[in-house]
């Protein structure tokens, strides 16, 4: 008898942890170098993107991110994978908000050289509202 209700109890502990809804979303970015400007990428990526993050990431204002590298390719022609994650709809709906004021808060955008960003980048894909299964 106790181990039939151990069976049930562990069964119904499973399913419960399955049916939990994940909140998290995520933004996606696919971002083609252009002209063989991958060091200006580079630089301002680590520079800006990247660092606004870790600032978000710290205050709380974010759940995770990530830069990813590929290889480009004639059917997929972007180079690198930007992944912002949120950790429910009320961080994704504040997400303009808290980077403009860490924005404010820097000394503006960090370039490699005189090249603008629409110079050395294009992002190709831009997804919004992306949900995490698990």
């Amino acid at each position: 008898m106790m181990k039939t209700q151990f069976i049930i109890l562990a069964i119904f502990i499973n399913i419960l942890s399955y049916s939990q809804e994940d909140k998290r979303l995520s933004t996606i970015d696919f971002v083609e170098v252009l002209n063989d400007n991958k060091d200006e990428v580079l630089f301002y990526y680590q520079n800006n993107w990247q660092v606004l993050r870790e600032i978000a990431l710290k205050k709380g204002y974010i759940h995770s991110f990530q830069i990813l590298e590929t290889l480009a390719t004639p059917e997929a022609p972007y180079h690198f994978i930007l992944i912002t994650t949120y950790s429910n709809q009320t961080q994704y709906d504040k997400r303009e908000v808290h980077f403009s004021a860490i924005i404010k808060a820097q000394d503006g955008l960090k370039l490699l050289n005189t090249k603008q960003p629409n110079d050395f980048r294009k992002i190709v894909i831009r997804k919004y509202v992306i949900k995490h299964w698990y």
